[in-house]
């Protein structure tokens, strides 16, 4: 018997050289061009419950925006989930340590404070999602309300996360800046490490009261299983599709993250 030739991996231009959904609207939280949140709000009467989403990058504005997110949150709110997808300065924006942090936390605290204005639930669990570099800054939040009080990282008021997912996260910011050879390399790592590892890399902050879940597909190379494996939270691994597919609606893994974000909204997936 002939061998079975593997299955072929998405490349990038297979997700974003397709017809890109459009969010309801965007909203500011900062001056800067890059302080922006775009919200996507389901159909119908709400109010709808809503997750955070954060894009990856390797941390940097020039390698990938919110956008390259579209398909998977206009996936979420055709499923009656509605998302606030977050802008930030990347390490080549002015971001890194300290600005990229706060950038997140207040787009993160402002859905806090304002997600009734925007029609989305305030009673249900608050979930927050990224993607590669995205899933380090999923599980920073996850973690920054156990951070000391006055710590200006924290804020006064930080979202209380209750379910933090990693879609082929770079969690441990020590690990990458030590992997020149990475496909991000090591030196935004190192931007956004700032020698305040315990504050900004989620391996060495306090845990906070967020349930963790990393999804890592075995064919990654940009985070492969073992990334996930020496962090240590629950991961699911899908065989055969790569860090592409992470963010893809019609693909086996995102679809098991999308059951995974109804169930814990008490969502039923709606028929296609």
């Amino acid at each position: 018997m002939a061998p079975v030739a593997p299955k072929r991996l998405m490349v990038w231009d297979d997700l974003l050289s397709r017809p890109k959904p459009a969010p309801d609207t965007t909203v500011r939280y900062g001056a800067d061009a890059l302080q922006l949140v775009d919200v996507w709000k389901p159909a119908g009467a709400g109010p709808h419950p809503a997750v955070v989403m954060i894009h990856g990058g390797c941390w940097q504005t020039e390698i990938a925006e919110r956008d390259i997110m579209n398909w998977i949150a206009d996936d979420l709110r055709k499923h009656g989930v509605g998302v606030w997808n977050i802008e930030y300065r990347g390490v080549d924006r002015g971001g890194g340590y300290p600005g990229t942090y706060q950038d997140v936390g207040a787009a993160a605290d402002m859905f806090a404070a304002k997600r009734a204005e925007y029609g989305f639930k305030t009673d249900t669990p608050v979930v927050t999602i990224g993607h590669s570099a995205g899933g380090h800054l999923s599980l920073w939040l996850a973690r920054r309300s156990a951070l000391a009080t006055g710590d200006a990282l924290r804020g006064d008021a930080p979202l209380q996360v209750d379910l933090a997912i990693s879609q082929g996260g770079l969690p441990d910011l020590r690990a990458q800046t030590m992997l020149p050879d990475h496909g991000c390399g090591n030196k935004a790592a190192a931007k956004m490490a700032g020698d305040a590892f315990a504050r900004v890399s989620p391996p060495e902050m306090p845990k906070g009261r967020a349930r963790e879940l990393q999804f890592n597909n075995d064919r990654d190379r940009i985070a492969p299983p073992s990334f996930g494996a020496a962090y240590g939270a629950k991961m699911v691994t899908t065989p055969d599709e790569g860090h592409a597919e992470l963010i893809a609606p019609e693909t086996v893994s995102w679809g098991k993250q999308r059951a995974v974000i109804l169930k814990t909204f008490g969502l039923k997936a709606a028929k296609p």
